[in-house]
């Protein structure tokens, strides 16, 4: 190496004299010793590919192995907790560098970072949006841990913890945590196959504290090791499909609160629930015998005025609705809509006695502060296997709606949204929240749209919201004791247009009928079949176009622009040239593999 100088160009005889495992070791250390920059070694005339490996390690020094799959893993993390930023690159910034351990807090809990510059004009905005979305949150999570066949104090605790969990680990600005009404139904949909919410509330409560743990931990695992893409399995399609027929199923489960009626089919096909409301509604043993308010209809009970008082009100709430998106001035009024129809409606009940003429209640629920769940939690139990099954699908369906609502208010107010650290955030609270008689919660669209329209600067209007709750479970839980069942049905019909996207779903159409294929399988696997089958048909059909694509994809001849070097798609612009005795053409595919080759090489 001395002799030859650092800039040698090695030949073959070069390459042959200087091979051995003494002039490599000489050469490694001499190397060693020159700068940088001075070395420049090229080599000619490789050898065959027999033993081009066995002289890499020769010629090629200090040979870096790849990465293993703890260092991947490990990586992975990081890039979740430590946040990326000028404090990491000393040079670029006139700041100290933070410490490791200053950088993993502020990574996972933000609020260290931006709360340093909150400032007192926030707050009063803030502190405006909180209130607004508590009055629409106390009344929907009572009904929405009824829809779940949880007592409704847990549906309030629902909207205590996981808020003020996400307060301090979450991104997102506008996103109202809480409990929602496809996730409740998620819940009991599939929980009351395993335990019969009726005959043993106990385990069945159980059960969902532990799905609610097993969703958590899905959802945390899934952003710390940055494993967002498998949400993107349920395409925006399937979304539009599963959303659309949950809606539908929602409102038909809704039918047995409005109408009072005693006793319902635990099935949420819209079959069997058609078939439960007509049998409730025929009358066949004592036709057109009335007793006070009661009709006698077979061996079941429906009671008119349960279904006077919940359309009523449901009526008043499209009202104030239609007037709120009329006028932007009265945003407030169907914020505020719910809980004055369950003031009103409690009033009403209460002086007219009317849960003697047979208008159902909501009767006592404890109140308080969220007790202890810890020792609820069935993680050596008989369902445990089929409480992560439920939790995985809870996980995927909660985390595909609370990013979707966080990222569509990100980019009206123009920030970026980090995925994975919304999942950690979902992740821990619904960890927590299932430690202190939680169900699983997520960002709600309609709270999320309301909270955006008062607003609201940042999350510290969860945690307004929160204490509010809280407050209320504390102070005001006995004077919901005559709360009508049927106002509970109607204020969750109410926000169950919004998950119908007609318009959307005929764009899809358009734009692709695979899609639309995706779209329709979801729809209908919910409304006729369960909700495990709408999701697994959508998921199905999306993956079986990714392999049609993959399979057959799309193959173009390009010409060219007179007297440009554009070339394009001859048969979308006929003016392009055809290059004579020249085919030029374009494969719509990801990658050239086993899979398409002889489809290509046919085309």
């Amino acid at each position: 190496a001395a002799e030859l100088g650092p800039k040698t160009i090695f030949s073959r005889s070069y390459y042959e004299r200087y091979s051995s495992k003494e002039f490599t070791q000489t050469l490694q250390k001499t190397m060693a010793s020159l700068p940088p920059e001075s070395l420049c070694l090229e080599v000619q005339h490789l050898k065959p590919e027999v033993t081009r490996r066995m002289e890499r390690a020769q010629w090629v020094l200090n040979s870096p192995d790849p990465p293993g799959i703890w260092h991947e893993l490990v990586g992975s993390i990081k890039e979740t907790v430590f946040p990326r930023g000028n404090e990491f690159c000393p040079s670029s910034t006139k700041q100290p560098r933070a410490s490791p351990a200053a950088s993993f807090l502020r990574g996972l809990f933000p609020i260290l970072s931006w709360g340093r510059n909150y400032k007192a004009s926030k707050f009063k905005n803030d502190l405006m949006a909180g209130l607004t979305i508590a009055s629409l949150s106390i009344p929907q999570s009572i009904g929405y841990a009824n829809l779940a066949k949880l007592d409704p104090q847990y549906g309030l605790y629902t909207s205590v913890v996981p808020p003020l969990i996400y307060a301090v680990m979450g991104s997102s600005r506008e996103i109202a945590i809480g409990p929602v009404a496809v996730v409740s139904l998620l819940i009991s949909s599939m929980c009351q196959r395993l335990v019969d919410p009726v005959a043993d509330p106990v385990a069945y409560r159980r059960l969902v504290f532990t799905v609610t743990f097993f969703t958590g931990t899905f959802q945390a695992v899934f952003g710390f090791f940055r494993l967002g893409f498998l949400v993107d399995f349920l395409s925006h399609a399937a979304i539009v499909g599963f959303m659309g027929g949950a809606a539908i199923v929602i409102g038909l489960q809704q039918l047995k609160g409005l109408l009072g009626i005693s006793k319902f089919t635990t099935k949420t096909d819209v079959i069997s629930v058609l078939e439960a409301v007509i049998r409730s509604l025929h009358h066949t043993e004592i036709p057109y015998k009335f007793r006070s308010s009661t009709i006698k209809v077979g061996s079941h009970e429906w009671y008119p005025l349960n279904f006077a008082l919940g359309c009523s009100f449901l009526i008043f709430i499209l009202i104030t609705r239609f007037i709120g998106r009329r006028n932007k001035k009265f945003f407030w009024l169907p914020a505020l809509a719910p809980l004055l129809s369950v003031i009103l409606s409690t009033l009403i009940v209460y002086l007219m006695k009317a849960d003697e003429h047979g208008v159902k209640i909501v009767k006592h629920f404890r109140g308080g502060l969220n007790p202890s769940s810890v020792n609820q939690l069935q993680l050596n139990g008989p369902h445990v296997g089929q409480a992560a099954k439920i939790g995985l699908i809870c996980a995927v369906v909660a985390l595909t709606e609370a990013i979707a609502v966080g990222q569509t208010f990100a980019s009206i107010k123009g920030y970026h949204l980090d995925g994975n650290k919304e999942m950690v955030a979902m992740g821990c609270m619904n960890i927590v929240g299932s430690l202190t008689s939680c169900y699983a919660a997520t960002g709600s669209f309609s709270r999320t749209a309301v909270n955006f329209s008062a607003g609201c600067q940042t999350v510290v209007s969860n945690i307004v919201m929160a204490i509010t709750v809280l407050i209320s479970l504390e102070l005001f839980t006995r004077l919901l004791y005559f709360t009508p069942i049927a106002i509970l049905a109607s204020i969750i019909l109410s926000a169950l247009p919004g998950l119908i996207d007609i318009n959307e779903a005929y764009n899809i159409w358009k734009v692709d009928k695979l899609d639309f294929l995706a779209c329709f399988g979801a729809f209908f696997g919910v409304l006729f079949s369960s909700v495990e089958t709408g999701l697994l048909a959508a998921v199905t059909i999306s993956f079986a176009k990714i392999l049609l694509n993959s399979i057959q994809p799309g193959i173009e001849e390009l010409g060219r622009f007179a007297g440009t070097d554009i070339f394009c798609d001859i048969s979308q612009y006929p003016m392009a040239i055809r290059i004579p005795g020249i085919l030029i053409i374009r494969v719509n595919a990801g990658t050239l593999c086993f899979a398409n080759a002889s489809f290509i090489r046919q085309r």
